[in-house]
C-alpha cells in the first residue's frame, strides 16, 4: 500500500484537494482511503462516505491532535492494509504549528491556499518547512502577480518542495498530483519509523487540567515572556 501524509491550516482546501485526487486515482483503476484526523468535531467523513471512499476518522478531544495523530497512525495503516488499499491518505489540520505529522521515507504533503496572507508560509512551521510537496489551493480568487508572490514566500521557506497549484473545485491540477503520488513507495507497516520534527511536549500544569492563573499554579514546562 502506498500511504502519504497531508496536512495544512484549517480552511485551506485539504478535503477538496484529497477528493479530487482520489477521483484521479480512480479514473487510473486504484482503490484509495482517507484517515482523517481532527480536534472536536468534523463531518469531512460525510464527503468521503458519500463518494464511497472508505474512511476512518479521528478526534482528538482534548489532546494534541499531533500527538493523538503519531498515538494511532500505525492502527490506521493496518486498517488500510486489511481493507486492501492501493493508497492511503492521511488528512490532519496544523493547529498549533509547532508539529508536523510528516513522517522520513513517506510522502509528505502540505496544502495552503493563497487567501492566508503572504507572511502566513513563515509562520506555519514545520508542516511546511518539512514538506516534500506544497500545493497551493484557491488561486482562481487571487490576480497572477499574488499567486507568483505567495508561491516566492513558499519557496523561500522551502526551497526544495515540489510547488503544485490545484484547484478543489474544478479539479484543475488534481490529476498531475495523483500522478506524481503514482511513485510513491509500498510500505507494510510504519513500525519503527521516525517523525520528520520531534513534537514539542508542552506538559505544563494547563495540560494537565489546571484552570486557575497565577504562578503558584504553573508547573512544568512554562516560560514568561520578557516584560
Amino acid at each position: 500500500m502506498k500511504f502519504l501524509t497531508i496536512s495544512g491550516p484549517p480552511s485551506s482546501g485539504k478535503t477538496s484537494v484529497i477528493l479530487k485526487t482520489i477521483d484521479a486515482l480512480k479514473e487510473k483503476g486504484y482503490r484509495a482511503g482517507v484517515v482523517k484526523f481532527d480536534c472536536l468535531l468534523t463531518d469531512d467523513d460525510k464527503l468521503y462516505m458519500s463518494k464511497n471512499i472508505p474512511v476512518k476518522k479521528g478526534l482528538s478531544g482534548a489532546l494534541c491532535p499531533d500527538h493523538f495523530f503519531v498515538s494511532n497512525i500505525e492502527a490506521c495503516v493496518e486498517w488500510g492494509m486489511e481493507n486492501n488499499l492501493e493508497f492511503l491518505i492521511s488528512e490532519s489540520a496544523g493547529l498549533c504549528n509547532r508539529c508536523s505529522p510528516h513522517i522520513k521515507d513517506i510522502l509528505a504533503v502540505c496544502v495552503i491556499d493563497n487567501l492566508s496572507g503572504v507572511n502566513t508560509p513563515k509562520k506555519i512551521g514545520p508542516m511546511l518547512k518539512s514538506a516534500d510537496i506544497v500545493i497551493i489551493t484557491k488561486g482562481d480568487i487571487v490576480s497572477q502577480a499574488e499567486r507568483e508572490v505567495f508561491a516566492s514566500r513558499v519557496k523561500n521557506v522551502n526551497p526544495s518542495a515540489t510547488i503544485m497549484h490545484v484547484n478543489g473545485i474544478t479539479g484543475q491540477g488534481a490529476y498531475e498530483f495523483a500522478s506524481l503520488i503514482e511513485d510513491t513507495n509500498e510500505i507494510e507497516t510504519l513500525k519503527g519509523k521516525k517523525l520528520r520534527f520531534s513534537m514539542p511536549s508542552a506538559l505544563c500544569s494547563y495540560c494537565l487540567g489546571e484552570t486557575r492563573i497565577g504562578e503558584s499554579y504553573q508547573m512544568g514546562n512554562v516560560r514568561k515572556m520578557e516584560m
